[in-house]
């Protein structure tokens, strides 16, 4: 069974970018953030991806670098500032595998966007402790920031209207894409 597709042929809820805009190849992009990445690890630094889509750059980054152990993965969701509307979702939730306390911890995310997911994130990350630093690396940032939060790395920089999202997704092959989507 195929699902539902618009006119131009892209699935229900995907859409083709606006007329100027273009999507960049999201494994191109890994390998900027793979390089991003390399330029900002220290002796001591920790990986921490954020659910979903920054735990699978992690996941891959960790390996890419030969980092021993396994990185850390953090939610949003018991600290989102629409919890109330969102509920709980099924991802995967917190699992830091060092001490927080005097880490110095990188945050990774697929979209940077308003930024409220990055404070909930840090909300969530100092419930288990005070890291000594926080830096945040992304494959795009989108701009459109509600609250001051900023890359110290991001891959690219690209604007999509307010009605639209952007969201990695990973094949079964472990190869990223975008997809284009209309916002909820």
């Amino acid at each position: 069974m195929n699902p539902k597709s618009d006119a131009a042929g892209a699935p229900e809820g995907r859409r083709t970018p606006p007329a100027g805009v273009t999507v960049p190849q999201a494994e191109t992009l890994y390998l900027a953030l793979l390089a991003g990445v390399k330029s900002l690890m220290r002796e001591p630094t920790r990986l921490v991806g954020i659910t979903s889509g920054g735990a699978w750059l992690v996941e891959r980054l960790q390996k890419d670098l030969g980092l021993s152990g396994a990185p850390g993965i953090v939610s949003s969701a018991m600290h989102r500032d629409d919890f109330a509307r969102r509920g709980l979702s099924a991802s995967a939730q917190t699992l830091l595998p060092f001490d927080v306390n005097g880490a110095d911890v990188l945050l990774l995310d697929d979209v940077l966007y308003t930024g409220r997911t990055i404070r909930a994130v840090l909300n969530e990350l100092f419930d288990f402790g005070r890291p000594a630093c926080v830096r945040l690396a992304v494959l795009v940032d989108r701009g459109g920031r509600e609250l001051p939060v900023a890359a110290d790395f991001a891959a690219t920089r690209l604007e999509l209207p307010v009605t639209q999202s952007l969201a990695l997704a990973r094949g079964d092959d472990g190869a990223f894409s975008f997809q284009v989507e209309e916002s909820q």
